[in-house]
């Protein structure tokens, strides 16, 4: 039986775990470095992940879709297969803070393009928020300042991708059980990313695929744990505790990786969690929700 029981104790708990898995999976494809191409390094991270569908295996097989169901599906297995891979790469060429911090923007993409797509409607207060955001992207990247790599361009277009994956999991929930939208999507990804990872394919060690299973583990518990914060308490609740991934990517890059501590990316990061919180705090007020807490848009 589900406990409905709130409990905003249990569940920044919860969503403190929930950070701490997904800076796990940060670190783990990090440590990977770049012997084994992106796309394969995405593909057998979800290939090793289909173990934790085995449950709902015959479930998914019974399944009919509609035709207009199956192009949504695969147009967001399409979406979320390029934006996995422009993630796996990006993490092999910068620094953890700088991904964890630019990933902040993705709820503020799903915001505007929920207005474009969706019919939504914004506030100058929501619109203040937005523009903070990316000032808060711009002093992280710092575009005229440095060089940039293209491993920024690549989360970014991560972040965009996994907007539009949302949005269209927002429309599927609609239809169909939460469980078929989560294992559709690791489905299609697999399928999507196979023929991108045969062609660049470099055989693993049997440590590589351990660290990949790694990354699968945490990833899927990241996604329970979410779940169970989001039972337990409201979202203004959890997502101010979203930043600490932030806090932990600076320490983890600085103590394990060797990477320097960059205060305009701690700045710019802060200050989009800042926008992120105050868009999530506002659609709680209307009683609506459009936004994704941060860790919903996660590999």
């Amino acid at each position: 039986m589900v406990d409905n029981v709130q409990s905003p104790a249990r569940g920044v708990f919860w969503m403190v775990v929930t950070g701490l898995c997904f800076v796990a999976v940060t670190a783990l494809v990090k440590s990977l470095g770049q012997r084994i191409p992106a796309a394969e390094s995405a593909f057998l991270r979800y290939v090793l992940g289909l173990v934790f569908l085995l449950p709902v295996a015959q479930s998914l097989l019974r399944t009919k879709l509609t035709p207009r169901l199956w192009r949504l599906f695969s147009l967001r297995a399409l979406f979320h297969t390029i934006g996995v891979v422009l993630w796996f790469y990006a993490m092999t060429r910068i620094p953890i803070a700088e991904v964890t911090a630019l990933n902040y923007i993705n709820p503020v993409y799903v915001t505007v393009l929920a207005v474009i797509f969706l019919g939504e409607r914004l506030a100058l207060r929501r619109v203040m928020a937005i523009v903070a955001a990316l000032i808060g992207a711009l002093m992280i990247l710092r575009p005229g300042f440095r060089e940039l790599d293209p491993g920024h361009f690549a989360i970014m277009g991560t972040a965009l991708l996994f907007a539009g994956s949302y949005l269209l999991a927002k429309i599927l929930s609609g239809e169909v059980r939460a469980t078929l939208v989560v294992a559709l999507l690791s489905v299609g990804v697999t399928i999507g990313l196979a023929p991108l990872a045969i062609a660049v394919w470099v055989w693993p060690t049997w440590g590589e695929l351990l660290v990949l299973l790694g990354v699968a583990f945490f990833a899927t518990a990241g996604h329970y744990t979410m779940t169970l914060a989001f039972a337990a308490a409201p979202v203004t609740v959890t997502q101010p505790v979203t930043f600490l991934q932030l806090v932990w990517a600076v320490a983890l890059g600085a103590i394990v990786f060797g990477e320097p501590v960059d205060p305009w990316v701690i700045a710019g990061g802060s200050l989009i969690m800042a926008a992120v919180i105050f868009i999530t705090w506002r659609e709680a007020v209307l009683k609506r929700r459009i936004t994704p807490l941060v860790s919903e848009t996660k590999t």
